[in-house]
């Protein structure tokens, strides 16, 4: 990590009351524009007292639904209700947004993978340095909306990790359900440490993420939760009243717990799924078939769950690599041990 001041300029003042709308104004030198500039787009809401809400979307350019609630919530929020401040940034990595990819075309990094970042680094290290050094020292809870992407399909839920403070831990679990998802997943990751919400969580930060459809497209009850989640969020957090009314029904608390719980595919062809998203599924039992269409006299080859549990996140792209993860299975957490 760099400790050199962020490169990043703008115009908001974070600490004026009111409505503000505009960017954050990264450089960019490139071959046609040697003093560029890419503006990230940013509204803040500050009104009268209370804590500091982040909600971000964009972080990966080829996930939608965060970007679609973020920036309709920024459009239509009365700030005469907000009690506190609510940063809202839609895009983040407006790059990969607008390129629709995973990862940034500026820099091919996935900027999910580059905190706490760094001021002199890649245009991904300079942006995800931003958010830690200059945005995450004002706030009191994020939100940080994602879906599986090009890359698979998912269960709509939120998601946090284990957090070692037993009241840290229980008041992350409440706010997830306050969001209100069908699941919530406390689970480890394969590449957990350079995320945004692990940079939260060495804060003390209050933070929970989505997993809100995928499969390269925009999935209709992922806006719809989202949209409804981050208005229970603020009510929650008491920064704005939700006086909503609705019969949804309790988040299920899940966990992903090791690597037992991913599949990952043993060579590159084209898999086949056995099951959707949500469906309970058996250890051994196949998660789907590697096709090798290239080579005609090749059998498929099984790949099998490793744990009894409900499939949270499948395959989405047909083709895969070898190393590329096929599926993940989620448990029921214990809530007795929190």
């Amino acid at each position: 990590m760099s400790d050199a001041a962020s490169r990043i300029a703008t115009d908001i003042d974070f600490d004026r009351q009111g409505r503000q709308s505009g960017y954050l104004r990264a450089p960019l030198s490139r071959n046609t524009s040697g003093w560029g500039i890419v503006e990230i787009p940013i509204v803040v809401i500050n009104n009268g007292t209370g804590p500091t809400v982040l909600f971000t979307g964009g972080v990966h350019g080829d996930e939608y639904e965060g970007p679609i609630a973020v920036s309709e919530l920024a459009r239509t929020l009365d700030p005469a209700r907000v009690q506190g401040r609510i940063i809202m940034m839609p895009a983040v990595n407006i790059p990969a947004v607008l390129n629709d990819t995973r990862l940034s075309p500026v820099d091919n990094r996935d900027m999910n993978r580059c905190f706490p970042g760094n001021a002199k680094g890649t245009f991904s290290e300079m942006l995800a340095h931003y958010l830690d050094a200059v945005i995450l020292p004002m706030v009191d809870a994020s939100v940080d909306l994602h879906t599986a992407g090009h890359s698979g399909d998912s269960i709509p839920s939120t998601n946090m990790h284990h957090i070692a403070d037993p009241a840290g831990m229980a008041r992350t679990l409440a706010a997830a359900e306050a969001f209100g998802a069908p699941y919530n997943v406390v689970f480890a990751g394969v590449d957990e440490g350079a995320t945004l919400t692990s940079s939260v969580e060495r804060r003390g930060i209050l933070s929970i993420g989505t997993e809100l459809g995928g499969w390269g497209r925009v999935n209709i009850e992922g806006v719809r939760i989202a949209r409804r989640g981050l208005r229970r969020f603020l009510d929650f957090m008491q920064v704005v009243e939700d006086n909503s009314t609705d019969d949804e029904p309790a988040t299920r608390h899940m966990q992903v717990g090791d690597r037992a719980h991913y599949s990952f595919a043993p060579s590159a062809g084209t898999f086949e799924p056995c099951n959707l998203v949500g469906q309970t599924v058996r250890a051994g039992d196949p998660a789907g078939f590697l096709h090798f269409v290239e080579d005609v006299d090749r059998d498929p080859v099984e790949v099998s769950y490793k744990r009894d549990g409900v499939l949270w996140m499948s395959a989405g792209p047909g083709r895969v690599a070898r190393g590329d993860t096929v599926a993940v299975v989620m448990n029921d957490f214990d809530l007795g041990g929190v």
